[in-house]
């Protein structure tokens, strides 16, 4: 048992209710497909491959690569920690006429604060800050179609992947500085370059 148990809002149910009256198995389907794009181990093994890569291919881009790897490793554990402290049914179990139009069950019943699809996606459209405009506007839209798929599938209330969203927005400003930080060598040969 959970410390704190987290109740959903007005707008949560509401938002719940219409989803389960217009749920049809052929939507609920391909939105099961696409969340696995927010998924952790997903996400993990993407991250540890770009790093791979990114080490041996470019070495000069290895500090955003490692950013990216520490800020997936950080999100995929504090999610599990804070469900071990919040206590929330996820609406899936809240609805019969749902599973009735395709809409499945997903993890535990009482894990649904907050979601950690939504939190990775967070830090991935944070991280995309670094990025160029135009592939930072794509990254941004992805990460937010993907949480959005939480809620498609009844997995998490609104609240759960605004939380996780911004919770991951958190964290990859929060090791920023750490894990970009510039080397001292890096520091010296910058101010050598300064008129």
């Amino acid at each position: 048992m959970a410390l704190v148990t987290v109740k959903p809002t007005r707008i949560d149910t509401a938002i719940a209710n219409e989803i389960a009256r217009n749920a049809n198995p052929g939507l609920e389907h391909a939105t099961q497909a696409m969340t696995w794009g927010a998924d952790e181990h997903v996400l993990l093994a993407l991250a540890a491959a770009g790093w791979l890569y990114t080490c041996l291919r470019h070495p000069q881009r290895r500090p955003v690569a490692d950013h990216v790897l520490m800020v997936s490793l950080v999100t995929a554990i504090v999610p599990h920690l804070l469900k071990s402290v919040f206590d929330q049914t996820r609406p899936d179990r809240l609805t019969v006429s749902g599973h009735r139009h395709g809409i499945p069950y997903s993890g535990r019943p009482h894990d649904a604060f907050p979601s950690g699809h939504a939190m990775h996606m967070g830090a991935l459209a944070s991280a995309a800050g670094l990025l160029p405009p135009a592939s930072r506007r794509v990254a941004r839209s992805l990460a937010v179609a993907l949480s959005l798929t939480r809620v498609a599938l009844l997995a998490h209330w609104i609240s759960d992947v605004v939380a996780g969203f911004t919770l991951g927005i958190v964290v990859e400003r929060l090791f920023r500085p750490l894990t970009l930080a510039k080397s001292p060598q890096q520091r010296t040969e910058a101010s050598r370059v300064r008129p």
